[in-house]
């Protein structure tokens, strides 16, 4: 018997849809408590507003805009009555029109990349554009159950009149079934073999048995799924063949140039300083063009002129690590400064995001210093804090 999924207890949201904020819970004064991250679609809502009232291209079954109108979103442009879309990705076009496409059609999408390329925010982005709704999310962990991606139960519930529909406990991948919504899967090869192979069947029939009560509940049109997975965990729990097959693979690649990185960067930068009421920091540019050239040539192994090579340390040296760095190094700027983003703010990060393994990562970190940092012109002042930070 095909039934639909149990109706799950409304969550409770923060914020306020069509609005550029969320409010939280009201605090001791009476006043909202805002939000530090708001989901996607609070945080965009007056881009997806605006997308969806210009939209006139033909619509997917439950689809809250067109494969156009997202993509747009994604990589962002500027609609007919001059509203602007802020790009949420910097990359190929290509790439993100292929994610698209793929959630069009009956085959789940799956991100792959080493950290630091923006799977998980593109995942989260494509989620609010199709369906409205980026928090139908399973995070994947060594101890992530397949009650996790199937359904649990409510015991005292189970215990006391026994597998009923109302002891049922969906989980975020059955909700996304039952609404015809997009379901997202995080760091899917951390989850154990066994539990990541409930989702053949999902996949594949796109249903999900419950045998305990006999029933069955099948997805409904527009539900698809989202997973995002790191290249570097390979062999960790590789994802079975029979479960790859059921996925499009879209890699997600660095950064393929210095300004992309430097302006993905900077964007990420400003959004989160917002967040966290951070001053924007006077010639900061200099010092995230700074971080981002370190990062660059320390994961590539070269200089940016292509004259010397040097050593590359033990971590990935990400754009989001990137981002991290340059952060920290403007609330130091702002708490314990004059609120100008100078080198001492970033030498201390950059020296935390490089050096991972204390004995072989200090050693890259001090010989590149010497070499590249010491000779290039006009880093004098980075060169000497970065040194007295290294102590």
């Amino acid at each position: 018997m095909s039934v639909s999924a149990p109706t799950p207890t409304p969550s409770v949201r923060s914020g306020t849809e069509g609005t550029e904020g969320a409010a939280g819970p009201a605090r001791t004064d009476g006043s909202a408590a805002r939000v530090l991250r708001p989901h996607a679609e609070h945080a965009f809502a007056a881009e997806l507003g605006a997308l969806a009232a210009q939209d006139d291209r033909p619509r997917p079954e439950r689809w809250r805009l067109s494969p156009w109108a997202v993509a747009t979103y994604l990589l962002g442009g500027t609609l007919p009555d001059g509203t602007v879309i802020t790009p949420k990705y910097v990359g190929p076009r290509r790439i993100v029109e292929v994610a698209v496409s793929t959630l069009a059609t009956d085959r789940a999408l799956l991100l792959l990349g080493v950290p630091g390329t923006a799977k998980t925010w593109v995942s989260e982005h494509l989620a609010a554009a199709v369906s409205g709704d980026s928090t139908l999310l399973v995070q994947g962990t060594a101890g992530t159950p397949e009650e996790a991606i199937r359904y649990g139960w409510n015991y005292a519930r189970l215990l006391a009149h026994g597998p009923r529909r109302d002891a049922l406990v969906p989980s975020p991948v059955l909700r996304a079934m039952a609404e015809g919504a997009t379901a997202r899967v995080e760091e899917l090869t951390r989850i154990p073999a066994d539990v990541q192979d409930s989702l053949i069947t999902i996949l594949s029939e796109k249903t999900l048995p419950i045998p305990e009560l006999g029933e069955e509940v099948q997805a409904v049109g527009g539900f698809n799924l989202i997973a995002t997975a790191n290249d570097r965990d390979r062999g960790v729990n590789d994802l079975s063949s029979a479960l790859r097959r059921r996925f499009n693979t879209v890699v997600l690649p660095l950064p393929a140039s210095a300004e992309d990185e430097v302006e993905i960067v900077t964007r990420r930068v400003e959004q989160l300083g917002r967040a966290l009421d951070l001053p924007s920091a006077p010639d900061g540019a200099l010092e995230i063009r700074r971080v981002v050239t370190v990062f660059r040539e320390l994961r590539g192994g070269i200089t940016a002129d292509g004259r010397t090579k040097v050593k590359s340390p033990s971590g990935t040296l990400s754009t989001a690590e990137a981002i991290s760095v340059v952060t920290q190094g403007l609330a130091l700027a702002a708490h314990f400064g004059d609120g100008v983003l100078r080198p001492a703010d970033v030498a201390a990060g950059l020296l935390g995001a490089v050096v991972r393994d204390p004995a072989a990562d200090r050693t890259v970190w001090r010989e590149y210093l010497e070499t590249v940092v010491r000779e290039r012109e006009g880093w004098a002042d980075l060169y000497r804090a970065c040194r007295e930070a290294d102590g």
